[in-house]
């Protein structure tokens, strides 16, 4: 007489589980086949062609059961991201939950205008401020040619992410990551680079966001106060001491704002070549700026 365990057993042998039927079973509860395929791939961390190359493959009983569970995740309404666990950025595959923000296509431009502007020498430090996923400094750490890349953020949530992510990348001995708002975690100066991507929406703008954001994206990644000016021009002032002469501040702006924050980095007087560089959609998206060379 066969054991409970042994028809368990076959029973999970017997359901179907090739990429297709998951792919069909995924289909029916999220409502989009393209999305689910999408879903597999980054559940995955597969290219995103591979369900539809793969899709006579016989997947793995406990991935076929945590891909439905990713799909009825997605069908609740979390993002994407948060429903498969991960998120692809750059050259890295980054996990994330509702503890991060989720990095955008748009963030992977900031840092290659950090990799420009230090391309000619290799070495010194760059700090990434609210470093999140730790998306930013993980890339720098990788792709530039940094000793160091310090990482910070306010929330203990967020860098628990980041230093899995870091030890995830490999770069975990190249990147420091330390409690704090802003640049106070940070003494060090003559830095070589300061870059953020930090909150920047207004409060009252918060009913202007996509549910999937403004219900799933954690708040202290997305807000600031005074018009979502706060943060941003707080780290202006901060960076302006910290960064040697001839040093890159790059921070992503709101588009409604950016000739604002150029304005107000023009006006400190600590940095020039103060320029506002457009996203890949032609938006106002990114402040650069160089700190001077005759700095105090």
């Amino acid at each position: 007489m066969s054991s409970v365990a042994d028809r368990s057993d076959a029973r999970a042998s017997n359901s179907p589980t090739s990429v297709a039927d998951v792919t069909a079973r995924m289909a029916a509860i999220i409502g989009d086949a393209q999305e689910a395929r999408e879903l597999i791939a980054l559940t995955l961390d597969r290219p995103r062609y591979w369900p539809l190359l793969a899709a006579a493959e016989e997947l793995d009983v406990g991935d076929a059961a945590a891909l439905l569970a990713a799909a009825s995740t997605r069908a609740a309404g979390a993002p994407m991201q948060y429903a498969a666990g991960h998120a692809w950025f750059r050259d890295l595959t980054l996990e994330v939950d509702a503890r991060v923000l989720i990095p955008r296509p748009e963030t992977e431009l900031l840092v290659d205008l950090v990799l420009e502007a230090t391309a000619g020498e290799p070495g010194g430090v760059a700090v990434d401020v609210g470093t999140g996923s730790g998306a930013i400094a993980l890339s720098l750490a990788a792709e530039g040619h940094f000793d160091r890349v310090i990482a910070t953020d306010v929330s203990l949530d967020a860098l628990d992410v980041a230093r899995r992510n870091a030890v995830r990348a490999a770069t975990d001995a190249r990147v420091v990551f330390r409690h704090g708002a802003l640049l106070s975690p940070v003494p060090e100066r003559q830095v070589r680079a300061v870059v953020s991507n930090p909150p920047y929406i207004s409060f009252d703008e918060a009913v202007e966001l996509p549910d999937s954001v403004r219900d799933w994206e954690p708040a202290v990644a997305l807000y600031a106060g005074r018009n979502g000016l706060a943060i941003t021009t707080d780290l202006v002032r901060q960076a302006a001491p910290v960064l040697r002469g001839g040093g890159v501040l790059a921070l992503e702006v709101d588009v409604r704002r950016a000739a604002t924050v150029a304005e107000y980095v023009a006006a400190q007087g600590a940095y020039e070549n103060v320029r506002v560089v457009l996203d890949l959609t032609g938006r106002e998206r990114f402040v650069v700026a160089t700190r001077r060379e005759d700095r105090e």
